[in-house]
């Protein structure tokens, strides 16, 4: 067979070492030789690409950049650990300085006083007031939300300082041209209430010179303090809850008319307690914050309403608000109580605060309630009738003021007006601190000091040009008002028609030391002229001394001692500390001379210079009086209920233009009356009439010799004239 048909072996070199022998491998499938046979993508790289070639100045300024940063970086986290350790130690520390928290609640330096009219009703507040402690979780809830929606609406989720609230309120301020620490400051609620707390300084009187510059300090704006305060605020919120915070904020705060604290400012403006205001109540108080005064609804009850309006927006966009109860808040703003919106007896409260002892005033720690003889119906009625006469009868732009005072018989002053603006304290008191000549308003004394002597009403007194030798001064002549003469009257009609020569003699006969007596004991407690011209009035007196010394002629001849105060306790005490401090005294002049002095006084509304103070239907008695140029006008009278005193004057003393006793005094004085004693059953005045003289009978022609001689018809009058002409050297 032939070899041809077969290749030839291929020539290979023998090994040269022996090939191990390794173990059988599976003979692959079909499919998997062929994967195996497909060529293989390339493998994909592990780690960062390739770096590609940088510019060489790119490269340089990112290493330095990348060098400083990284120093910078370094520096900033260890100082920053530094100030966090330094930081968390500071707030350590005064953490142990804050005080517990019922040391907190009341930061009142003084006290507070309320008083009470004769009712019992509050009329009035003063000092400090402080309704009682409240807390977060007790006041309305509708309160301590408005609270935390108008002042921090992040209360309960930053650790004291609010870095939003405070980077908003730099925007604020920038935005609006200001600096940036200028205007809004981002204080939260803790931290206005550290403000309240002066940082922990307590007041030192060896350190500030009063506590109004304590305050002062304690409420300055420098970086430093914001910054204490921030760490007090911060400390407080390690010792305290957040509602344990919100309550010493709610009983701190000053929120107007007096008020520190939500329960004072709720029965200030509302008389009701904190827990139980409304929403709309709730915003007016919360808006308050801002700015008590200004915005306090005593002071402008629209102002107030508008910032209450806002925080009703505020509350309701915060969601504490319904949309509901929002529109039902704005419909229906907070209405001011009668005790608030009334205002009443400012002057009145002004003067009661003055009688009482240092030990209760509001310079004390302690709060004080008083019950006042106050009478608001009164009251009313004597700012209506000054109101009424004074927008009709006085001219526009008159600089004039009046006063009034209204008392019972025993001295307990029922209502005072002391000027034209009513509703207001801490002013000038014209019915209590007003000295003024009294003028003809005096002569009942002199007419007093007659009849305790003995003299009657119809005993007689010639009215004639008159002069006398004053030791020292030389003849004085004085005169009437009219500069006319009546001849000879009685003293009932010297009186009536306030003819100074009468009044003159009168006082010469009896003794300008006894008249002076008599009207210290009426008290009238001013330094009385011990001059011939006192019979004409020149001596001062308040409004308050000429009114009870007429309450002492109703009330039967005794002393009046005028009183507003009827007892004083210190709140929460059963017992009273102090009584009413004044009342009838002693008697000064019999009862039959007052009740004759009653008579002729009556004559003076009836008959003489009174008349317009006249009531229809019911007696009354009073005196009015004018002063030289007349400087100042008086009306003081009674009727068998009450007794009032007008006066009307310039604070300059300058002399009112056409006004005399008579005239708008009378007028005001008469509109009071008519209001004060409206609904009350009339009754006639305590007084005695006096039998009149028998007409004279003129003489038979022949009985000459019966004609009893003009002295012995009329020995008293004649004795005055005579006395004053032949021993005083009248003419």
């Amino acid at each position: 067979m032939s070899d041809s048909g077969r290749g030839k072996e291929r020539l290979v070199a023998d090994r040269r070492y022996p090939k191990k022998a390794t173990p059988a491998k599976p003979k692959p499938k079909a499919a998997t030789v062929a994967k195996k046979t497909a060529p293989k993508p390339a493998p994909r790289r592990k780690g960062p690409p390739p770096r590609r070639s940088r510019n060489p100045i790119v490269a340089l300024f990112m290493g330095t950049f990348g060098f400083f940063f990284g120093l910078i970086w370094r520096i900033v986290w260890r100082v920053s650990a530094v100030a966090a350790i330094v930081l968390g130690l500071a707030v350590a520390y005064t953490y142990t300085t804050v005080p517990p928290l019922d040391h907190l609640l009341d930061g009142r330096a003084k006290g507070s006083v309320t008083l009470h009219d004769r009712d019992g009703k509050v009329f009035a507040w003063r000092g400090d007031q402080f309704g009682g402690t409240v807390t977060a979780d007790s006041v309305s809830p509708y309160l301590r939300d408005a609270v935390v929606a108008t002042e921090d609406r992040r209360f309960f989720m930053h650790p004291g300082v609010d870095p939003i609230g405070i980077a908003s309120a730099i925007r604020i301020n920038l935005s609006e041209g200001r600096g940036p620490l200028q205007g809004h400051g981002g204080s939260t609620i803790t931290q206005q209430t550290a403000k309240l707390l002066c940082v922990g300084v307590e007041f030192d009187a060896t350190k500030w010179k009063n506590e109004a510059e304590y305050v002062s300090e304690c409420r300055q704006g420098s970086l430093a303090r914001k910054a204490n305060e921030a760490l007090y605020a911060m400390a407080m919120e390690l010792k305290f809850t957040k509602n344990d915070i919100l309550s010493i904020y709610l009983n701190r705060a000053y929120l107007g008319g007096g008020a520190y604290g939500a329960e004072a400012a709720a029965q200030r403006y509302f008389s009701k307690p904190a827990s139980a205001l409304n929403p709309a109540e709730s915003a007016m108080i919360a808006g308050l914050l801002t700015a008590p005064s200004s915005l306090a609804p005593t002071s402008n009850i629209e102002r107030s309403r508008n910032r209450a309006a806002t925080v009703v927006g505020l509350m309701k966009d915060q969601g504490y608000l319904t949309a509901a109860q929002a529109q039902d808040a704005l419909a229906h703003p907070a209405v001011l109580s009668d005790a608030a919106e009334a205002r009443a007896g400012g002057y009145f409260a002004d003067w009661v605060m003055d009688t009482i002892p240092d030990f209760a005033s509001v310079e004390s720690r302690q709060d004080v309630e008083i019950r006042t003889t106050l009478d608001q119906r009164i009251q009313r009625a004597a700012e209506d009738a000054m109101n009424a006469i004074f927008n009709e009868k006085v001219s526009e732009g008159s600089t004039a003021q009046a006063a009034i005072v209204i008392m019972s018989a025993d001295g307990a002053v029922r209502a005072m007006v002391g000027g034209r603006k009513t509703g207001v304290s801490g002013v000038f008191n014209r019915a209590t601190q007003a000295k003024r000549q009294t003028g003809s308003a005096f002569k009942p004394f002199i007419y007093a000091t007659a009849l305790e002597l003995g003299y009657g009403p119809y005993d007689t007194v010639v009215d004639e040009p008159f002069c006398m030798n004053v030791v020292g001064s030389g003849q004085w002549c004085p005169q009437n008002y009219t500069k006319s003469y009546k001849g000879r009257v009685t003293l009932t009609e010297a009186l009536a028609h306030s003819l100074n020569i009468p009044a003159v003699k009168i006082s010469e006969l009896v003794g300008r030391d006894k008249v002076k007596q008599v009207a210290d004991q009426f008290g009238i407690g001013s330094d009385i002229d011990n001059t011939p011209a006192m019979a004409l009035g020149t001596s001062e007196a308040s409004l308050l001394e000429m009114t009870g010394a007429y309450a002492g002629i109703l009330n039967g001849g005794s002393s009046v001692r005028p009183f507003g105060l009827v007892e004083l306790r210190i709140k929460g005490d059963a017992d009273a500390m102090i009584g009413a401090g004044g009342g009838i005294g002693e008697r000064v002049i019999n009862e039959t001379a007052a009740k004759e002095l009653i008579f002729m006084m009556h004559d003076v509304i009836e008959e003489g210079t009174g008349r317009r103070a006249r009531l229809e239907g019911r007696e009354a008695a009073g005196k009015t009086g004018t002063t030289q140029a007349a400087r100042d006008a008086w009306f003081v009278g009674f009727t068998s209920d009450y007794v009032a005193g007008v006066w009307m004057g310039n604070d300059d003393n300058t002399p009112l233009k056409g006004v005399t006793g008579g005239g708008l005094p009378a007028d005001i004085w008469r509109e009071v009356m008519v209001r004060v004693n409206e609904g009350i059953e009339p009754r006639p005045l305590p007084m005695i009439v006096p039998q009149r003289p028998a007409p004279q009978v003129a003489p038979q022609q022949q009985q000459p010799q019966q004609q009893a001689p003009q002295e012995e018809r009329d020995p008293v009058g004649n004795f005055v004239n005579n006395l004053l002409r032949d021993i005083l050297g009248g003419n």
